[in-house]
């Protein structure tokens, strides 16, 4: 259940419009909801202020179908990750409005709108090159679901700085950059000498044979110079994302 959903019981419960009996049926399901191969957590939106997100790689698609059921019920905002165009296939006629995007290999339904809060302003998603923008719409559409509006700024790698460059109006403008790079993955530690800002490094396991899959990006991060730089896993866009948004909501807070 969400936030505003358990508002709105308590506030009945108060007037007296509810009982007690009530209320608790209301709320049974509030911990998590076991529906035997898979446990919900429908209490993490209250304390995180998003609700669970299903990594979908692994799960067979009759286990995502029966998932995305459950989260879909409770009118919260829902994200699958890792998932092919086969599990946006047996989905779609059951909830036509989830979408589906091919980039990010992503399941999705923003929250709906209760009234018309706009997206905060605050974060960037830059990646290196094309090939490394899967991670990036990743990192990007997550920062999304979360509330926040998300600059994109792709192809901007260290074979071309100038690229980097044109950019740097955009790039100052952010309260935290996810910064996603593949190869030897120096592209963050070029972009956290340059902000005051907390940078979010994703190595990707996109490079040739020496890369490793990814491992040379990440310790390329991991012993960067630059201070501040913070880094996820390999392709873990979803990580990084999910950590910008919870950064720009607290400075938005500290704003308000």
């Amino acid at each position: 259940m969400e936030v505003e959903g358990i508002k709105r019981v308590l506030e009945r419960l108060s007037r007296g419009t509810l009982t007690v009996r009530e209320a608790l049926e209301e709320l049974r399901t509030l911990p998590f909801e076991d529906l035997g191969f898979a446990r919900l957590d429908s209490h993490r939106e209250l304390r995180r202020g998003f609700p669970e997100v299903v990594f979908g790689e692994g799960k067979s698609v009759e286990q995502i179908v029966a998932i995305v059921d459950r989260i879909a019920a409770r009118k919260q905002a829902l994200l699958v990750t890792r998932v092919g165009p086969e599990v946006f296939a047996a989905v779609r006629p059951r909830h036509p409005g989830i979408q589906y995007s091919k980039l990010a290999r992503a399941l999705y339904r923003p929250a709906p709108r209760r009234g018309k809060r706009p997206p905060r302003p605050g974060v960037a998603v830059i990646c290196a090159g094309t090939s490394d923008v899967p991670v990036a719409e990743e990192a990007a559409l997550t920062a999304e679901l979360m509330g926040n509006r998300v600059e994109r700024i792709y192809d901007v790698g260290v074979a071309g700085l100038h690229r980097l460059a044109a950019e740097r109006k955009r790039i100052l403008a952010a309260r935290v950059l996810v910064v996603v790079a593949g190869m030897e993955g120096a592209l963050p530690s070029v972009v956290g000498g340059l902000v005051d800002v907390p940078v979010i490094g994703v190595p990707t396991s996109v490079g040739y044979g020496a890369a490793f899959g990814g491992l040379s990006a990440l310790l390329g991060m991991l012993t960067s110079c630059s201070s501040g730089l913070t880094v996820v896993n390999i392709d873990n866009g979803f990580g990084a994302g999910y950590a910008a948004g919870l950064i720009n909501r607290s400075g938005a807070r500290r704003l308000a």
